[in-house]
C-alpha cells in the first residue's frame, strides 16, 4: 500500500480525501492544516486522521499531496523532497520561477516522483481524441467563470488561463518565440480578466481569454490545423471533429459527411465526428496516475519541468500585461 498524506483541507482539498479514498492501493494515513475550521470539517466528513504537526505527518508518509494556497507550495514540497518523499503538487507549481528551478534540482538529486495538478490533461473531452494527429496552427482558448473569491490570491492568469497554458505547450512542443497580452483588475487585488497571444517558433498562433468575473462559464478550446477543426468543451465534455478529407478517407468518419466541389474540380468530403467520451473522473484519474507512477517506478503524466514551463509563460504574460498597463496609463 502507498502511504499518502494530504496538506490542506480547502474546497479543492476535501476533494482530493474523497477520491483518494476511492483509489485501489493507496492508504489514506492523515493530513495536515493549520485552519481549525478546515480540518475540523475534513476530519468529520470523510473520518480521516488529522495531524497537528506537518512533520510528523511527512515522516507518516511514502508520499504527499499538496493542495494548500500556492504561497505554500515551495516550503512545503521542499520540506518532502529532503525526507526523500514522492510528492503530488496543485497547480500552478509555486508562487515564483526561482522557487520552481529549485524544487526541480531537488526533485533530480533526491530521485522521487513529481507531478504537477494540471487536471485539464485528464479532461475526458480532451481525452477522446486519443491517437488523432494534432498540429493545430492557430488555437483559440475561452475560460470563464463567474466571480468567487476563491482563488483571487493569484491572479487570472496563475488561477485559470494557466490550465490552457500547459495544454497548449503539450501540443504544440515549439519554442515561444513572442508574446503579446493585456489585462484588467476589476473586483480583486490581481487582473481579474485577460487575453494574451502566444507566437510559436513553428508558425502556430494560440488565443487565449481567460475571464473570472463572467455571467456565465465556458471552458472551450479550438484547434485549426491543415484540413481540420478540432473543438475540445472542457465543461460539458464534448469533442468535436471536422475534417476535409478525399472520399476514400472519409469512409471512416463516425457521424455524417457533407460532400464538398472544390475550386479545383475536386470532390472532397467534410467529415463531421464526435468522438466517444471516456467515462472518467480527471482528479481521480491524475491521482491514480502519480500513484502508479510512484509504485511501478513510471514517468509522471505532468512533470516538474511541465509545471515550470507553463509557469514561465505566465509569468511572461503577466509581465506584458504590466507593460501594456503602464503604457496605457502614460
Amino acid at each position: 500500500m502507498l502511504k499518502i498524506g494530504i496538506f490542506g483541507t480547502g474546497h479543492l482539498g476535501k476533494i482530493h480525501i474523497q477520491q483518494w479514498k476511492e483509489i485501489p492501493g493507496v492508504e489514506l494515513v492523515g493530513f495536515y492544516d493549520p485552519n481549525d475550521e478546515h480540518a475540523r470539517s475534513a476530519a468529520e466528513q470523510y473520518q480521516v486522521t488529522r495531524f497537528e504537526d506537518s512533520m510528523a505527518l511527512l515522516q507518516a508518509v511514502e508520499a504527499i499531496d499538496i493542495v494548500t494556497p500556492t504561497i505554500h507550495h515551495y516550503e512545503l514540497a521542499k520540506s518532502a523532497l529532503l525526507l526523500g518523499k514522492h510528492i503530488f503538487v496543485e497547480k500552478p507549481f509555486t508562487n515564483t520561477l526561482a522557487e520552481a528551478q529549485e524544487l526541480i534540482k531537488l526533485v533530480k538529486e533526491a530521485r522521487v516522483k513529481c507531478q504537477i495538478g494540471h487536471v485539464e490533461r485528464f479532461n475526458p473531452a480532451l481525452l477522446a481524441l486519443g491517437d488523432t494527429r494534432l498540429q493545430p496552427m492557430f488555437i483559440e482558448c475561452h475560460r470563464l467563470a463567474t466571480f468567487n473569491p476563491r482563488g483571487t490570491d493569484v491572479s487570472v492568469i496563475l488561477d485559470l488561463m494557466i490550465h490552457d497554458i500547459d495544454i497548449i505547450l503539450h501540443l504544440v512542443k515549439s519554442p515561444v518565440k513572442r508574446i503579446s497580452a493585456s489585462g484588467v483588475t476589476v473586483m480583486s487585488e490581481t487582473p481579474d480578466i485577460a487575453n494574451a497571444r502566444i507566437e510559436f517558433d513553428n508558425g502556430c498562433v494560440a488565443n487565449l481569454t481567460s475571464s473570472r468575473i463572467s455571467l456565465k462559464r465556458m471552458r472551450k478550446m479550438r484547434l485549426f490545423q491543415r484540413d481540420a477543426y478540432i473543438s475540445v468543451d472542457f465543461l460539458d465534455k464534448k469533442t468535436e471533429i471536422i475534417r476535409l478529407d478525399t472520399k476514400e478517407a472519409a469512409k471512416a468518419a463516425t457521424s455524417f459527411d457533407i460532400p464538398v466541389d472544390m475550386a479545383n474540380g475536386e470532390q472532397k468530403i467534410l467529415s463531421v465526428s464526435y468522438p466517444e467520451i471516456p467515462a472518467v473522473n480527471a482528479i481521480r484519474m491524475e491521482l491514480s496516475a502519480f500513484a502508479s507512477a510512484v509504485m511501478n517506478d513510471q514517468p509522471v503524466k505532468v512533470t516538474a519541468f511541465d509545471g515550470y514551463q507553463a509557469m514561465e509563460v505566465a509569468h511572461q504574460i503577466l509581465k506584458k500585461m504590466s507593460l501594456h498597463n503602464k503604457l496605457h496609463n502614460e
